[in-house]
């Protein structure tokens, strides 16, 4: 029996390397992401926001939106997911119903975040956060709601813009007893914070990648070396995407001709074999009677 994808998250971020979760919003970057060798994969909610609604990460999306895309996901790659679970929808009985849901979908697991309703992507001005002790029950009741132990409950503290340091380690801390798998300091933007925070801590600590430069952009090997247990990458993939799809989109209007183009895009084929026609064309020699009526090139 294969081994399950929350035991294989879990055991990545417990192991002595890095995990390392490249972010993705879609099913066709979860299947690259798997094609480029990556042992897990990191749904982003600012990502899902601009794919899903080609809106900013303002607390728009509802759950079950989140829930299918991360289903999505998981399923096309194959691959462990750690996904947004934004603020869990609501107070604690929300938090056990969007757990029992990613758990479903086939994730491995999810972070939780402190802000009121409506967040804000983590590194966007404008963020409130609840209670500590309303982010606690939130945190009790993912660990109780969830069927699989190693499912994995990631606390996230958005406190530092709004209270401060000390206020962040301490909400941390109380996740930390309450039961969270891994702590998510979001937004520490000097080495010093970074440094500190996993000795600070007996569970592991994840490192937000964002795009923004609030945070240091620092090599998988420093982040390592610090004592961090996973590091997310959000948006780097779909933001590497806009360029190229601009300057397509701009020598069409410009030329009204794709041919000069033909050399520098992904083939036909290409693209379909990177989306699984070999097993398609597999399954269909298995089942298909009809041998014209197999998908062929």
């Amino acid at each position: 029996m294969s081994e399950r994808a929350t035991t294989k998250l879990k055991q990545m971020i417990a192991g002595p390397e890095l995990a390392v979760l490249p972010g993705v919003a879609d099913a066709l970057n979860a299947r690259l992401v798997a094609s480029e060798g990556f042992d897990g994969i990191y749904m982003t909610g600012a990502g899902t926001s601009a794919n899903r609604l080609g809106m900013p990460d303002v607390g728009l999306l509802t759950m079950s939106e989140m829930v299918d895309n991360a289903g999505r996901i998981a399923d096309a790659s194959g691959l462990p997911l750690l996904a947004d679970a934004d603020t869990g929808w609501g107070g604690p009985l929300n938090v056990r119903r969007t757990v029992q849901a990613y758990e479903r979908a086939g994730v491995a697991g999810i972070h939780l975040e402190d802000q009121e309703w409506p967040k804000r992507c983590g590194h966007l001005a404008g963020k409130a956060v609840i209670s500590q002790e309303d982010m606690v029950a939130k945190i009790k009741a993912a660990v109780d709601a969830r069927k699989d132990e190693a499912f994995q409950i990631v606390a996230r503290s958005d406190a530092l813009a709004v209270e401060g340091w000390n206020a962040m380690l301490d909400r941390a801390h109380a996740c930390e007893e309450a039961g969270a798998d891994v702590l998510f300091l979001e937004a520490m933007t000097t080495m010093e914070q970074l440094e500190e925070a996993p000795k600070l801590f007996e569970k592991p600590l994840l490192y937000n990648m964002a795009s923004s430069g609030k945070t240091p952009f620092l090599p998988t090997s420093k982040i390592q070396e610090m004592g961090f247990g996973v590091v997310i990458y959000p948006n780097f993939v779909v933001l590497a995407a806009i360029p190229a799809i601009q300057r397509t989109l701009r020598h069409l209007k410009e030329t009204g001709d794709v041919a000069a183009l033909a050399n520098d895009i992904t083939s036909f084929q290409e693209f379909f074999d990177l989306m699984g026609m070999d097993e398609v064309k597999e399954l269909e020699a298995r089942y298909v009677t009809d041998e014209t009526r197999r998908a062929g090139y």
